[in-house]
């Protein structure tokens, strides 16, 4: 199954998606949730209103979105499942600092944003591992 990337950003009044790889579609909403609900929407009406030769080959037959997010949108969509106090347990990184990059205030430097990254893979792979 092909996979299509999508990246979530945020400005300071919305949140914004986009296709990395196909031009032309674009989603938006205030939350992330809306922003990828509006992408799905968008593609939807994209294939609604072009011929079948101006679709994209990627948007032909089956594939997956896959949602590639910016620090501040990630931060802020999963809000309710993890705490600042959470995140610093699992990253290293201090509250203060996590609080920063999920107003947008600040923007965390490469390393940060790796950090970030490995420890919810970890933390993923780790749950994909229990069993009840």
């Amino acid at each position: 199954m092909k996979k299509i990337i999508v990246t979530i950003g945020c400005s300071k009044d919305h949140y914004g998606a986009y296709i990395d790889d196909i031009a032309g579609i674009y989603g938006a909403g205030d939350t992330p949730r809306e922003a990828m609900q509006s992408i799905v929407e968008a593609i939807a009406l994209y294939k609604q209103h072009n011929t079948k030769t101006k679709i994209p080959a990627a948007l032909k037959g089956d594939y997956e979105l896959v949602y590639k997010f910016d620090v501040q949108s990630l931060l802020n969509y999963y809000k309710g499942l993890f705490t600042k106090s959470g995140l610093e347990r699992l990253t290293g990184i201090n509250q203060k600092q996590l609080q920063h990059y999920s107003s947008g205030l600040k923007k965390p430097r490469p390393a940060q944003v790796k950090k970030i990254e490995s420890a919810l893979q970890a933390l993923g792979q780790e749950l994909s591992s229990v069993a009840l």
